[in-house]
């Protein structure tokens, strides 16, 4: 009776020391992480393994936080993420500081990994865009889907959405002047053609529109959109020009509409208004929403953008958006470098700017049940990327602040069962 009674003892022993003695892997996001980069693939490998992540906002840079496993440890050290084996007490106590309403911090739990898809053309290599870019250094997996699959109304498949630097207004990117003799431009225009007789649709421009409304259908559905460069400001031209000809003879055959401003219908674009279109058809250039032009008499060491800060137990979203180590990020150019502020609706969220410029460079809002994110600028580690430079070694890279605001937007979408607060 007496041995039975003691082994009764031992394992509730071993019970309780295990509740006891729990421990959680936290991994830091400030100064002191090896690569921020490949943290984030961690933690959306771990959201893989139906194990929560608590996304630790404004503690140590936005750290992660998730229960402590010797696989989890392992693939830290695989992937040369920094990380910290800390017992349950600690991780109470982190918790614990976090909640006092003087600090602003938060804590998002991330439930579920995000399922990604990249709008872009397959021909593309994964380094030709810095989102795809970083997702496969970061080892997050995404699935690239183009016209054919959002015209076939893939889209609901997804709960993210990035856009590759695509001129949706059915003018080839405006590279007509500089590339119409070159083989890729010419490649680039006839498949386009193909594709657009294929699916229906008697012009590029009315293929990409259609596009454009398919991804707004997803968004105000509850869709998460993400793009950068010509992303950004050729999707909200599409969409205010919705039924009007903006496109001159070289693109599509026949003359742009004279009447085209006036026509503009700006209650259907999700960022800006009261833009002017550029119809000068061999400016490498959309309309006035850009403000590349004034980056170009920038020295570049001074070409930077800083992030606001928002209160993160009343503005979770941005507070999100916005995590990283460095609050002032190094600026870098691209087609779309960044956004004119007095052409920003009212509602739509400004969490970065350019004070030299007076530009918004990282801005935020929602379409119905959905949200969206415009970034400007190519690749936040190639201040001017031209056509045909070689892809960025993201090895070099490896605690980029430019590039985990990328991230932070692919993480997102794993928080949106959070109830935020109003």
């Amino acid at each position: 009776m007496f041995l039975r009674n003691k082994n009764i003892l031992l394992l509730w022993l071993v019970f309780f020391s295990g509740k006891l003695f729990a421990t959680f892997i936290l991994i830091p996001m400030d100064e002191s992480q090896k690569n921020h980069m490949k943290a984030y693939g961690i933690s959306y490998w771990i959201l893989q393994k139906d194990v929560d992540v608590d996304w630790l906002l404004n503690y140590r840079g936005g750290s992660f936080m998730f229960k402590d496993s010797k696989t989890f440890q392992s693939e830290c050290t695989i992937r040369g993420v920094s990380f910290e084996v800390i017992p349950d007490a600690q991780a109470t106590a982190i918790l614990n500081e976090i909640s006092n309403p003087e600090l602003n911090a938060d804590v998002v739990k991330l439930e579920k990994a995000p399922k990604i898809a990249v709008y872009s053309p397959k021909t593309k290599q994964p380094w030709d865009d810095a989102v795809t870019l970083v997702m496969t250094y970061a080892e997050i997996p995404y699935e690239v889907i183009y016209d054919d699959e959002i015209i076939q109304g893939k889209l609901p498949l997804y709960d993210w959405l990035h856009l590759h630097h695509e001129d949706f207004t059915g003018q080839y990117g405006k590279f007509y002047a500089m590339y119409k003799n070159a083989p890729w431009y010419q490649l680039q225009v006839k498949d386009l053609e193909e594709t657009a007789k294929r699916l229906g649709f008697s012009k590029v421009s009315q293929l990409k529109l259609g596009v454009a409304l398919k991804i707004r259908d997803f968004t105000a559905g509850g869709g998460f959109l993400f793009t950068m460069c010509s992303g950004t400001d050729s999707y909200d031209i599409a969409l205010a020009a919705e039924g009007v000809d903006i496109c001159e003879s070289m693109f599509d055959g026949d003359p742009a509409d004279p009447q085209a401003q006036k026509k503009l219908d700006y209650s259907k674009t999700f960022a800006f208004t009261d833009f002017t279109l550029n119809k000068n058809p061999l400016e490498y250039e959309f309309s006035n929403i850009d403000m590349t032009k004034v980056h170009e008499r920038l020295p570049q060491e001074t070409d930077v953008f800083t992030l606001f800060e928002f209160s993160a137990k009343w503005d979770p979203i941005p507070t999100m958006l916005t995590q990283d180590h460095d609050k002032v990020i190094k600026g870098f150019m691209g087609q779309s470098t960044d956004f004119n502020k007095a052409l920003i609706k009212p509602d739509v969220v400004i969490m970065g700017e350019n004070k030299s410029v007076g530009s918004a460079r990282y801005i935020h809002g929602e379409f119905g049940k959905g949200q969206w994110t415009f970034y400007g600028g190519h690749d936040p580690e190639d201040y001017r990327h031209y056509v045909g430079d070689p892809p960025t070694d993201l090895n070099l890279y490896p605690n980029s602040t430019g590039y985990r605001l990328i991230l932070n937007n692919i993480l997102f979408p794993a928080a949106r069962k959070k109830k935020q607060k109003t």
